[in-house]
């Protein structure tokens, strides 16, 4: 049996002012939560080739302008490799780098360089020595992250990990890893869109709802200032399947533009694909569309997509979808000055979501003189909102059908 410690009772713990590092990257703070906690461990993770390696080194360039002193220990490049890259996005200050993957030499380096905050890129690459294992297997993740949160909570040293994902896009190793860190971040996107989110999954010092959204260009990870005027920006008018959403993102309105094509099949078993929209949803609203507005679409080939790589997963997606479905269906293009949002019950019904006040002020500042969606939650309607209850009153509303 072990000695027993002297027990603090909660109101006697003070909380230090401060505690926030502000990285100098506004749309990265936001996910964050507003910055870095001291202290706390940030585990980021994202297909390869998305741009953490490149983010985190503008952070770490960033910080270290300002003063913070960064370690960055490159595991997977050689110190050559990640100058070149810190030259190109313009980060050199403030910045020591140590490539190594022995944990118990980063631990040592640590204690004895004293940096307030330390980049691990990345936790699949290290090992401990004390165990039996290649880097990368369950139990080397395991072990390596342990000491590195010990270590962060014990000296008070702010750590970020990159986390390398697996086929369907979780951080891959054991499921343990992201739960003993504080915040888990993720990389949202792909090489073929310009955009890149950053979404928080897990955040114990801030909410889970906030994103930041960067733009990649030949110096880096860009910050989208304006990203309802930036994920619009391509949006041709007057084409049927085309149909604007208002969207949340945590306390932030977005514009989005969700496309739908609806085409005649020639198979027994027609098609139905998404992107940036979950499958099951859009199997929902189909159905939705067939039973309570009379649209068929049992034989036609359905693809649906969210333009610019965005990924939406708020029920609020249910009215604008089924909008450009039957736009699509009809070839009848929506008021190109319109926007939409709005839950869909299995009766037909339009139902409320959160938020309509700043979604519609997100729509009229972007030029939109239409916003179609449910009454509100309240007895009070929603100043500026053309209310719905139904599916086929929208379309009539929208469409004239």
């Amino acid at each position: 049996m072990g000695t027993p410690r002297v027990v603090t009772p909660l109101s006697d713990v003070s909380i230090i002012p401060g505690q926030r590092i502000l990285t100098g990257i506004g749309e990265f703070d936001r996910a964050l939560g507003d910055g870095l906690v001291r202290g706390s461990v940030v585990l980021i993770g994202g297909e390869p080739g998305i741009g953490k390696s490149t983010l985190l080194l503008q952070a770490a360039g960033r910080l270290g302008a300002s003063g913070v002193p960064v370690l960055y220990v490159c595991g997977e490049e050689s110190v050559q490799q990640v100058r070149s890259r810190a030259d190109r996005v313009g980060a050199s200050a403030g910045i020591s780098l140590l490539p190594e993957v022995d944990v118990s030499i980063i631990e040592a380096t640590v204690l004895a360089e004293r940096p307030e905050v330390v980049i691990v890129d990345s936790i699949q690459t290290l090992l401990d020595p004390d165990l039996d294992g290649v880097p990368g297997s369950v139990g080397q993740v395991r072990a390596t992250a342990a000491r590195l949160v010990r270590l962060a909570k014990t000296h008070d040293v702010t750590l970020i990990v990159v986390g390398h994902v697996t086929k369907d896009g979780s951080i891959a190793g054991p499921r343990v890893l992201e739960h003993v860190v504080d915040t888990v971040l993720y990389f949202e996107g792909d090489a073929d869109h310009a955009f890149r989110i950053v979404r928080a999954a897990k955040n114990r010092f801030g909410s889970v709802a906030e994103i930041g959204i960067f733009e990649m260009a030949e110096e880096g990870l860009l910050e989208v200032g304006q990203p309802s005027s930036a994920l619009l920006a391509q949006r041709a008018g007057g084409i049927a399947g085309s149909a604007v959403m208002a969207t949340m993102e945590g306390s932030r309105p977005l514009l989005v533009e969700v496309q739908a094509l609806v085409s005649p099949s020639y198979l027994p078993a027609p098609r139905r694909l998404s992107v940036g929209i979950d499958n099951a949803r859009l199997l929902q609203v189909l159905a939705v569309l067939e039973r309570r507005a009379g649209v068929s679409l049992g034989s036609f080939d359905v693809y649906v997509s969210v333009a610019g790589g965005v990924r939406v997963t708020e029920p609020a997606i249910d009215l604008p979808l089924a909008l450009a479905l039957a736009s699509s269906r009809s070839d009848r293009p929506l008021p190109s000055d319109c926007v939409a949002f709005g839950e869909l019950g299995l009766t037909g019904d339009v139902r409320s979501v959160p938020h309509i006040a700043a979604r519609v002020r997100e729509a009229k500042r972007m030029g939109f003189t239409q916003a179609f969606g449910p009454a509100g939650s309240g007895s009070a309607p929603v100043t500026g909102v053309s209310a719905v209850r139904t599916l086929a009153e929208a379309l009539g509303s929208v469409l004239g059908t």
